[in-house]
C-alpha cells in the first residue's frame, strides 16, 4: 500500500498523533514570545537629560529615566546616538531568522526531521539564556541573532512535522493550528509582560517554556513521510505501527510500497535540495509564484502593523491585541489564497474612502493578511514534494523576510502623497494574487512524495486549466459576498 492509504489505516488524526501535534504546536507559544521579546525588553521610557556645569562650562550630563521601567534601554542606557541599537538587536534577530529558512530547511530534508529540530529547539533554549544573562548589549546582539537562527530554522521544521505526521486530509488544521497558537502566544507575551516586567526575569520566564517543550519533544518519532522519501519503507513501516499501537490500532499487515531506487534514495531525489527549485520546470514556475507571494504577505502584514501609528494605551495591551486580532483570520478565511489576498486588497482600497481611522483599517488589513500567511504555509507544503518540503518552504520564508525587511520603508512614502503607502499594499496584494492564479489546484488530490510524481505540464496547459478554473471560483466568490 502506499503511505496515504497506510495512514488511513493507521489512523490519520488518531490519539497519538494528536498528542504529538499538540506538542509541536503548543510550541509556537514559545517561538512567539522569542518573536516579541525586543518589544518589551527593548522599551525606552520617557527620559530628561540634566547638564551638569562647572563655572559655566558643561562637564557632565545626567540622565534621569521619568519612568519606572527596567528594560535594556534602562541598563545600559540607549538613548539619543545609542537609541539604534535597540532596532539593531530587532533586525539581527530577523536576520538570523532569514539565514535559518535557508540552512535548516534544506538540512531536514538531507539528514532528517527529527534531529534538526531537537538540535535547534536545545540551542535556541541555550541562547535565550545567554540573552537573559547577558553582561553586555554586545553578547545580548550576538545571542538575539543566534536565537533567531534557531527560530527561524525550527520553525518551518515544526510546521512540516504537524503536517507529515498526519494525514493529509488534515493538513489544513494542523496549520491553522500553528498559526492561532502564535498568534496566542503573542498575547500570552503581552500578559506575561505585564505579570513580570523587569527585563532579564522578564526574558528568563519567557525562555524557560522552551525547557518544557523540548522535554516533550524527545519522545516524538521521525517523520514516515521523510522516511519513505528517502526510501527508508522499513522505518518508516516501523514509526506507522507505533502510531498504530498508541492509537489503539491493531495493525498486523502494514507493508509500503517499495520505491524503485530511481523513485527514492537515488542521489538525485536525496540530493535535490536548492537547486532543483531552479532546474525543475514545475519547481520553477512554482516557486517564482510562491516567493513573490510570500513577499507580499510579508510586506502588506508589517507594513500595515508600522503604518497604523502608535496605539495609545498600555504597551501590554498593545502587544496582545496585536496577536488576538489575528485569531479571527485563521478559521473564517479559508476559501482559497487567491480569495483572501484579494480581500486585503480591498481593504487598503477602503481606506482611501473610509471615515474609520487608519489604526483601525490596518488592524482589519492584518486580519486578512494573517489568513493569506496561513493559507501560504499550508499551500506551499502541499505543492512541493516531501523530499524537497523543507527547502521550498525555506526559500519562501526567505523571501518572506525580504518583505519584512523593506516594511518599514513603506509608511514614510507618505511624504510623496498620503495615500502612497496604501496604493502600494493594494498592489502587492492585487498582483500576488493574480500570480496565484498559475499554481494548480491541491484539493483532494494526493501529496507528492519525490520529484517524479509531478510530472512536467506546460504552462498553456497551466494557464487553460487552471487560470481559468481559479477566475470562476473567484466570480463565485464574489458574487456571494455581494
Amino acid at each position: 500500500m502506499d503511505l496515504e492509504d497506510a495512514l488511513k489505516l493507521v489512523g490519520e488524526f488518531g490519539p497519538y498523533q494528536k498528542r504529538a501535534v499538540a506538542v509541536l504546536v503548543l510550541t509556537q507559544v514559545y517561538m512567539a514570545c522569542q518573536s516579541m521579546l525586543i518589544v518589551l525588553v527593548g522599551f525606552t521610557p520617557e527620559y530628561r537629560i540634566e547638564h551638569q556645569q562647572q563655572d559655566g562650562v558643561p562637564v557632565s550630563q545626567h540622565v534621569t529615566f521619568t519612568e519606572n521601567v527596567d528594560s535594556i534601554v534602562t541598563e545600559w542606557f540607549l538613548i539619543k546616538q545609542q537609541a539604534y541599537k535597540v532596532s539593531l538587536a530587532g533586525s539581527l534577530f530577523f536576520a538570523g531568522l532569514l539565514i535559518g529558512n535557508v540552512v535548516f530547511g534544506p538540512l531536514s530534508d538531507k539528514i532528517g526531521r527529527r534531529p534538526v529540530y531537537l538540535t535547534g529547539l536545545f540551542f535556541e533554549v541555550v541562547f535565550g539564556y545567554v540573552t537573559a544573562f547577558a553582561p553586555s548589549y554586545e553578547v545580548f546582539a550576538a545571542s538575539r541573532f543566534l536565537v533567531g537562527l534557531m527560530n527561524g530554522g525550527i520553525g518551518l521544521v515544526c510546521f512540516v512535522l504537524t503536517q507529515e505526521y498526519v494525514g493529509k486530509s488534515y493538513w489544513a488544521m494542523t496549520g491553522t493550528l500553528t498559526s492561532m497558537t502564535f498568534a496566542v502566544g503573542i498575547a500570552l507575551f503581552g500578559a506575561l509582560g505585564y505579570l513580570i516586567q523587569p527585563w532579564r526575569s522578564l526574558a528568563t520566564a519567557a525562555n524557560s517554556s522552551g525547557v518544557l517543550f523540548f522535554l516533550l519533544s524527545v519522545t516524538l518519532p521521525e517523520s514516515p513521510r521523510w522516511l519513505y522519501s528517502q526510501g527508508q519503507a522499513e522505518r518508516a513501516e516501523e514509526v506507522l505501527r507505533f502510531m498504530a499501537s498508541r492509537n489503539g490500532n491493531a495493525v498486523k499487515h502494514l507493508m509500503l510500497q517499495r520505491v524503485g531506487v530511481s523513485k527514492a534514495g537515488n542521489h538525485k531525489s536525496r540530493g535535490a535540495g536548492v537547486l532543483q527549485l531552479i532546474i525543475h520546470p514545475v519547481l520553477r514556475l512554482r516557486t517564482m509564484v510562491l516567493m513573490y507571494v510570500w513577499y507580499a504577505c510579508s510586506l502588506v502584514y508589517y507594513g500595515l502593523t508600522l503604518g497604523a501609528g502608535e496605539t495609545s494605551g498600555s504597551r501590554y495591551v498593545n502587544v496582545a491585541m496585536y496577536g488576538l486580532v489575528e485569531l479571527p483570520a485563521y478559521p473564517l478565511y479559508r476559501h482559497t489564497h487567491t480569495h483572501t489576498h484579494t480581500h486585503t486588497h480591498d481593504t487598503c482600497c477602503v481606506i482611501f474612502n473610509s471615515l474609520l481611522s487608519v489604526t483601525s483599517l490596518a488592524l482589519v488589513g492584518k486580519l486578512m493578511v494573517s489568513a493569506a500567511f496561513n493559507i501560504a504555509y499550508v499551500y506551499t507544503s502541499e505543492l512541493y514534494p516531501t523530499v524537497i518540503r523543507n527547502a521550498g518552504l525555506g526559500v519562501c520564508s526567505m523571501s518572506c523576510r525580504v518583505g519584512g525587511i523593506l516594511a518599514p520603508f513603506v509608511p514614510s512614502m507618505r511624504a510623496l502623497h498620503t495615500s502612497m503607502p496604501f496604493t502600494v499594499f493594494c498592489l502587492s496584494g492585487l498582483s500576488a494574487a493574480c500570480l496565484g492564479l498559475l499554481l494548480p489546484e491541491t484539493l483532494n488530490r494526493p501529496a507528492a512524495e519525490t520529484l517524479e510524481e509531478l510530472g512536467s505540464p506546460g504552462l498553456g496547459q497551466v494557464l487553460e486549466s487552471k487560470v481559468r478554473h481559479r477566475w470562476v471560483k473567484l466570480l463565485q466568490y464574489s458574487a456571494d459576498d455581494r
